[in-house]
C-alpha cells in the first residue's frame, strides 16, 4: 500500500524525529495520528501538518488505557492504523552511582514499557490492516557508553523487545522493524550537549564514525524508506549496520579499550555536572514529567 493510502500512528510526535517523519509522511500524503505530553507542540505540530490530515491526542505511553484510548481514537478518526512508529523516548544523565534512581526508573518506563503499552494498544488495529510496527531502538543498543546506562539498557531491551514481538505476530500479518540511529542532531542530543559540556567532549573524542553527529533530515529519510518498504531493519547512517554485526567486538575488552581511557578522567567530571545541575535529564522532560503527574500524558 503506498504511503498516501496509509494511516500513520507516531508516539512522541510533537518534535524531534517523531515530528520531522510526521511532516516528510504528511507531505507525501499520509493521514497522522501523534501522541504527545506537550500540548502546545502537539497543537503546532498539527497545525504545521494540516487538521484534516493529522490528529493530535495527548497520552501517555507509560499508561496503558491512554495509549488504547489513542488507538480507538485514532482508528474513530480514519477508520484504521497501517503504521505504528514507536518513537517516544527519553535519555538520562549520570553513572549508576550518580543518577536519581527515579529517573532510571522513569527512562526504562518510558523507553521499555512505553514501548510495550504502544505495541499492546495498536496490535488489534494493525492485525485488521496487516500492517507495520516500527520500534526505534538506537546505536546505543549495540555500542555502550559511560554515564548512559539506563539509556543504553532500554535501547537494547526495546531491540530485543521487537524481536520478539516480530515472532509472535508475523502469523497475524503484522510485520515489525527495529531502527538503530547514532547521535541525530534531535532536542534529545542537543538538550545533553547543552546540560553536560562532557556529554560533547564524551563524542568528539569517540574513535570514527561513532563521532560524528547525524542531521535529522537523514534520520526522517531513512525512517520513511523504513515504513515505506515494511523494513526489518532501518540503520541511520548506514554504517550503523556493521556497528550491530560486531556488537560483540565493541563490547569486548579489546573494543571498550577507546572509551575506557576516557572515563577515569570525564566521567567524574560528567557526574559533578550533574550534581550541578541538580536533574538527571533534560529540563524539558522534567517539566513533562510534572505535566504527567498533574494529569497529562506523555509521549
Amino acid at each position: 500500500m503506498a504511503i498516501n493510502e496509509q494511516v500513520i500512528f507516531i508516539t512522541g510526535g510533537a518534535r524531534g524525529i517523531g515530528l520531522e517523519t510526521a511532516k516528510a509522511l504528511g507531505a507525501r500524503g499520509a493521514k497522522l495520528v501523534l501522541t504527545d505530553l506537550d500540548t502546545p507542540a502537539l497543537d503546532a505540530a498539527v497545525e504545521a501538518i494540516g487538521a484534516d490530515r493529522c490528529v493530535g491526542i495527548v497520552a501517555d505511553v507509560c499508561d496503558l488505557p491512554a495509549m488504547e484510548a489513542a488507538v480507538a481514537a485514532a482508528v474513530e478518526r480514519f477508520g484504521r492504523i497501517d503504521v505504528v512508529l514507536a518513537n517516544a523516548g527519553i535519555a538520562s544523565y549520570g553513572s549508576v552511582l550518580t543518577i536519581d534512581p527515579a529517573t532510571f526508573q522513569r527512562t526504562i518506563d518510558i523507553n521499555i514499557v512505553g514501548v510495550f503499552n504502544t505495541a499492546r494498544a495498536s496490535i488489534p488495529a494493525l492485525e485488521q490492516s496487516k500492517g507495520y510496527l516500527l520500534v526505534v531502538s538506537s546505536l546505543a543498543a549495540f555500542a555502550a557508553s559511560p554515564g548512559l546506562a539506563a539509556y543504553n539498557a532500554s535501547k537494547a531491551g526495546v531491540e530485543h523487545f521487537a524481536n520478539a514481538l516480530r515472532l509472535e505476530v508475523a502469523h497475524k500479518g503484522i510485520a515489525v522493524g527495529c531502527a538503530h540511529m547514532s547521535w541525530i542532531d534531535t532536542p534529545l542530543v542537543q538538550d545533553a550537549k547543552a546540560d553536560l559540556p562532557t556529554f560533547k567532549e564524551m563524542i568528539s573524542k569517540l574513535p570514527p564514525p561513532i563521532n560524528r553527529t547525524t542531521s535529522v533530515d537523514a534520520c526522517v529519510k531513512a525512517f520513511v524508506k523504513g515504513i515505506d518498504k515494511r523494513a526489518r531493519h532501518v540503520y541511520c547512517p548506514g554504517w550503523v549496520r556493521g556497528i550491530g554485526l560486531n556488537r560483540n567486538v565493541m563490547n569486548s575488552a579489546v573494543g571498550a579499550r577507546p572509551i575506557l581511557k576516557l572515563v577515569p578522567d570525564l566521567l567524574p567530571r560528567m557526574d559533578a555536572e550533574v550534581r550541578a545541575l541538580g536533574r538527571s535529564t533534560s529540563a524539558r522532560n522534567v517539566a513533562n514529567d510534572e505535566r504527567s503527574v498533574a494529569g497529562g500524558d506523555q509521549g
